[in-house]
């Protein structure tokens, strides 16, 4: 299948003063190089939501460990109570 990529002229020449040097063709330094990017690039996982924010995580450092807890006791003690003077 034929596929055309734009170089710049530097790259371009890399290329084609190594594909001289080793009497290979453009087309297989190429090939090579795609293969080799693609593999790497399938290798690599996804990160982790953790990876993901871990930089954002303490920067609101409130001195305590106990919030989430607390306001999770908030919300549910918060539904538990009866709704309005009727009853």
């Amino acid at each position: 299948m034929l596929t055309t990529v734009k170089l710049p002229k530097e790259l371009f020449t890399d290329l084609e003063t190594t594909a001289r040097a080793r009497g290979l063709t453009k087309s297989e330094i190429m090939r090579t190089a795609l293969r080799s990017e693609l593999a790497r690039l399938k290798r690599r996982r996804s990160p982790t939501p953790y990876e993901l924010g871990k930089v954002l995580f303490g920067k609101a450092r409130s001195g305590r460990g106990d919030l989430s807890a607390l306001g999770a006791r908030k919300i549910l003690a918060a539904r538990s109570k009866p709704k309005g003077g009727r009853g």
